[in-house]
């Protein structure tokens, strides 16, 4: 059973949040944001590595409390429409258990000059690293951790 949670802002359509246990969709991010006035797209995909510090891991599995994470998520989203120069942004998460490869995380943004996309994909993935109720257990070959344990 799949569940998908998507919040698209009223804010003249410039945000696109997502928290899904489907596959996420890069091509779904970048139509998004992209817009006839901007000139860069700049793109943020994390990927399931097989090793943390030396250990190897077999898979991911995030976990969420949604209403929570899509609330923080969007409000990144609203600042980050204020701070920088940017047209749109897509913020898309996925939750459950990913493999080597999937992808956890895309963020996509838009700017008429590709600096302030840039600094604004930066931006976004460290503040949702940091802000948002998103757990991660990484399975290795000998056990299992929690990391990300805020906030």
């Amino acid at each position: 059973m799949s569940f998908q949670l998507v919040l698209v802002s009223d804010k003249m359509i410039r945000t696109s949040i997502k928290i899904t246990s489907e596959k996420l969709d890069l091509q779904e991010c970048y139509n998004f944001v992209e817009d006839d006035s901007c000139g860069g797209i700049s793109a943020f995909v994390g990927t399931v590595r097989n090793d943390t510090q030396g250990k190897e891991v077999t898979q991911l599995d995030f976990s969420t409390y949604k209403p929570m994470a899509i609330k923080e998520m969007q409000k990144i989203a609203d600042l980050i429409l204020e701070k920088f120069d940017i047209k749109k942004i897509a913020i898309h998460h996925a939750e459950g258990v990913l493999r080597i490869r999937e992808i956890p995380v895309i963020i996509a943004v838009s700017s008429k000059h590709r600096k302030a996309a840039f600094e604004a994909c930066e931006f976004a993935i460290d503040a949702l690293k940091e802000k948002v109720p998103i757990w991660k257990k990484e399975y290795f070959t000998d056990g299992e951790v929690w990391v990300n344990a805020h906030p």
